[in-house]
């Protein structure tokens, strides 16, 4: 009866582990979705808002939104020991990449800017091996480095090939980012990924609250529909919603293998380019995405 009992337990335990990694996936592809409409909805929010006051105040609301659920469900405070790591996802994912792109998309197109996307799954993958002691194969290393390069080459070649003032800004966007989301998939092993973001966006209220006031003081609001829409959804879906899901899908299924979903998200993000911003899609498009689900496909089969 008990080597019975055992072999049922077994498959019992592999489907629950299959369908955990499933729903990883899912959730990890939800936050990928959500943050290919960030670089469209600064767009729009520059329309009405300066670079600095896009940037504090889409994260005092997306804090405010955090704030608020974290006390509605009365969450204790993080133990020490997180507090560090938790420094390191708002200077990543709450200040440096929100600013730092902001700035960039005042003189580079959506297209353009794509590109630090592009590279961001290769570096996350890259910070992981080096924080966590992640060791993805030869195998999946290739295919990252793969759909990398093809998204690369497809974003520059979409801007012309010439590099902008834009690009410093873009490359440390890069590197703060994958910081922040290693650090971040890393304490979404020891507590829901909601919280990680959450407690992230409050630790920085106390400086966007003052930042934001200062800011709009010296770069007036000029409010259109647009600029509108596009601060909402920079603060709620790709501050807080998109990261919820992102962190969540992080710890479920592994760091590399989740940051390398991000490949599609320079193609999206050019699908809602064209379709909200009315910028014209060359003929390559579809042929990178062909190379990047490929590559998608062999890193999600390839074993670490």
């Amino acid at each position: 009866m008990k080597t019975q009992s055992s072999a049922t337990a077994v498959p019992a335990i592999a489907v629950t582990a299959l369908r955990g990694r499933n729903l990883g996936t899912l959730q990890a592809a939800l936050g990928v979705v959500a943050f290919s409409l960030t670089f469209p909805a600064t767009a729009w929010g520059l329309e009405g808002f300066g670079p600095w006051s896009l940037t504090a105040v889409r994260s005092v609301l997306a804090a405010l939104i955090a704030g608020g659920a974290l006390l509605a469900l009365r969450v204790p405070l993080p133990a020490r020991r997180h507090w560090p790591g938790l420094a390191v996802v708002a200077a990543g994912v709450v200040v440096g990449f929100p600013l730092l792109t902001t700035l960039a998309l005042q003189t580079s197109t959506t297209a353009h800017a794509a590109v630090v996307v592009g590279l961001l799954p290769l570096t996350t993958a890259l910070f992981s091996a080096l924080r966590v002691g992640s060791r993805p194969s030869r195998t999946f290393w290739a295919a990252a480095l793969a759909g990398a390069c093809a998204v690369a080459a497809f974003t520059v070649q979409q801007s012309g090939g010439a590099l902008s003032s834009a690009d410093l800004y873009l490359f440390g966007a890069l590197l703060v980012c994958a910081a922040g989301y290693t650090e971040g998939g890393r304490l979404a092993r020891v507590m829901p990924g909601w919280q990680v973001i959450g407690w992230a966006l409050t630790l920085c209220l106390p400086l966007s609250a003052p930042a934001a006031a200062v800011a709009l003081a010296l770069e007036p609001a000029h409010l259109t529909a647009h600029s509108v829409a596009g601060l909402l959804w920079v603060a709620a879906g790709s501050q807080f919603l998109g990261l919820v899901v992102w962190y969540r899908g992080m710890a479920a299924v592994g760091i590399p293998k989740a940051s390398q979903l991000q490949l599609a998200q320079p193609l999206l993000t050019l699908v809602w380019s064209v379709l909200l911003l009315g910028e014209r899609l060359t003929p390559a498009a579809p042929l990178t995405a062909a190379a990047v689900l490929v590559c998608i496909a062999v890193t999600q089969r390839a074993r670490g």
